[in-house]
């Protein structure tokens, strides 16, 4: 049987199928898939299919046949729910480009449809991929204070509108540095040149600078160097001489303070440069001149780095020892104004004791 027709139930609800062309009180036969077997039912007195408490085994082609074995109607019964709420989220890469992406709260077992709205002024569509449930907005109005999307779920049981709120200021979030390489310096071994490319999402125009976020450590360390800059490439000149480091970035606008950080860009290994002792290339000198040099200022570092493990412990035992030489010579110092008051106190008393028997002593009568 050849089937055209589709109708759409609720889950776990009553179902009915009308019977097409049947007259009331024509005896009847209904088919599911072509067998005579039918989930729990009722048939009316037109002949229409009463489905009960449907679940998804009710599912098919049903099929309506009378009494000489012609078919009087065909349907293909669908199941599910409607359209709940929809999770949106808004990711922005760049000013050029906005993505928002959502994510049911209802799993409705049915074909969507999605359509999207994006109000303000000067707002541009947002182009739907119903596929990968997404939309792209392309060259947003950047200065608008609040952008409101609106996404609207529709099948064949209902329909669910959805909005989100989002101030693209705010959610702007730059893709991580791309290509971010580390290279040594010949003739510094305690040197180290990053280098990287800006996100291949971001506009490549003056007018849209990114900052640089850079940190680094030695292998095995738990603390980070770090330091901020527009420049690039730059020069690390603090790297510990024979250790390999770890160094990464990310990236943020530079103009918009409410702006997020990106994520960190996948961690790069290099080890400072180790050859002759006393040999010093030329190409260093040219380096340095042209290229800026970050090392952490002590006084301003948020994330100094602890270079050696022997260090920290021996500076930590130093601390112990002479914390404690500080405690002993203290306590050395209390006892002896301690005992310096008792003794002068009680030479205070033993003064006034005497100076009692004398006064005594004067007023008996010879």
């Amino acid at each position: 049987v050849s089937v055209s027709e589709v109708q759409f139930g609720r889950l776990d609800s009553n179902v009915t199928l009308p019977c097409g062309k049947s007259l009331t009180r024509t005896p009847v036969t209904w088919h599911l898939n072509n067998s005579s077997a039918l989930p729990w039912h009722q048939v009316t007195s037109d002949g229409s299919l009463v489905l009960l408490q449907v679940d998804p085994s009710a599912q098919g082609d049903y099929s309506c046949w009378d009494s000489r074995g012609r078919l009087l109607h065909a349907v293909q019964l669908r199941l599910g729910h409607p359209p709940g709420l929809l999770n949106i989220s808004c990711q922005v890469p760049s000013y050029m480009h906005v993505r928002c992406s959502w994510v049911d709260t209802v799993k409705t077992f049915l074909p969507s449809e999605y359509t999207t709205s994006l109000r303000g002024k000067d707002s541009k569509p947002c182009i739907v991929d119903a596929v990968r449930k997404h939309c792209d907005i392309l060259h947003p109005a950047i200065w608008q204070r609040l952008h409101v999307l609106s996404v609207t779920e529709t099948n064949g049981l209902g329909s669910k509108t959805s909005t989100l709120y989002f101030k693209l200021r705010e959610l702007l979030k730059p893709d991580p540095p791309e290509s971010v390489s580390v290279g040594q310096i010949v003739g510094f071994s305690d040197r180290l040149m990053v280098s990287w490319n800006i996100p291949s999402s971001w506009p490549q125009s003056d007018a849209f600078q990114l900052v640089f976020h850079i940190r680094y450590r030695p292998l095995g360390s738990r603390f980070w160097s770090e330091f901020y800059s527009m420049d690039n490439p730059v020069v690390i000149s603090d790297a510990l001489a024979g250790h390999l480091h770890q160094v990464q970035g990310r990236s943020r606008d530079e103009v918009n303070n409410e702006s997020q950080w990106s994520d960190w860009s996948p961690l790069q290994l290099e080890q400072p440069w180790e050859g002759q002792t006393g040999y010093v290339s030329a190409e260093p000198e040219i380096l340095e001149q042209d290229m800026p040099t970050f090392q952490p200022k002590p006084d301003t570092s948020t994330a100094r780095t602890h270079l050696v493990s022997v260090e920290e412990e021996g500076n930590l035992g130093l601390v112990i020892v002479l914390v404690l030489l500080l405690v002993v010579v203290l306590a050395t110092v209390l006892s002896l104004i301690l005992v310096v008051w008792f003794r002068q106190r009680r030479r205070d008393h033993v003064s006034m004791q005497e100076v009692a028997s004398v006064v005594k002593m004067k007023s008996v009568p010879i």
